[in-house]
């Protein structure tokens, strides 16, 4: 039992791994491609939108699929390294590019809500644009997009799961080598880890929200 736990603690570190470098990545690369699709460029706003519908309208497991083996399958050579490593490498940009786009739909509505009149105010009191986005915009929109960024971090630790179609060794799939030999608890102490990690983070970003409840 103790050897399945360390085996079953060593595949969720990799979740963990996978989970922490996505959102290392993709939330300020969200930001990025929010930008970009709000761009006054309009060729530039729409290439980006395509991009996000594209990515927002297909698998995240074909996207996984698509990327680890896409460049072999089309005659470029594999640029991912050998071995495990070189997997979880494939996996963490599928996610980045994922969740960026995600995100990125979350951070065009949070700037968009804010109401017109108080760019014109900050405008009116002399404010340069990255005054009136820092000093005025910033505050509103990560109280607004911050409950949406919550669910989409929890969905992120429950897809991580996605990386076996790889062969990631993260924890389900190591749960799942001990069903052939007639052991079902595994499976049941993987959903514990998620559970725990989950509960975690729903009361951090419970806390977030009162400590960001400045707007009444």
């Amino acid at each position: 039992m103790t050897v399945i736990l360390g085996r079953l603690c060593e595949g969720f570190l990799l979740n963990f791994k996978l989970f922490s470098l996505t959102l290392l990545f993709a939330l300020p690369l969200g930001l990025i491609i929010a930008f970009g699709s709000m761009s006054r460029f309009k060729p530039l706003a729409w290439l980006i939108k395509v991009f996000v519908w594209i990515i927002r309208g297909t698998p995240l497991m074909l996207q996984l699929l698509v990327i680890f083996l896409g460049p072999g399958l089309m005659g470029m050579g594999n640029p991912w390294p050998d071995g495990s490593n070189g997997r979880l490498t494939a996996a963490t940009v599928a996610f980045v590019i994922n969740y960026a786009c995600y995100f990125s739909e979350i951070y065009r509505g949070g700037i968009q809500s804010v109401p017109k009149g108080q760019y014109e105010a900050g405008e009116v009191l002399g404010m340069t644009k990255s005054q009136i986005f820092f000093k005025v915009t910033l505050l509103q929109v990560v109280k607004r997009i911050l409950p949406p960024i919550g669910n989409e971090v929890i969905t992120l630790v429950k897809d991580t799961s996605l990386a076996r179609i790889i062969s990631c060794k993260e924890i389900i799939m190591m749960a799942n080598e001990y069903t052939s030999k007639g052991l079902i608890w595994p499976l049941f102490s993987s959903g514990l880890f998620f559970l725990a990690f989950v509960g975690i983070l729903t009361v951090l970003f419970g806390w977030l929200e009162k400590k960001l409840d400045y707007f009444k």
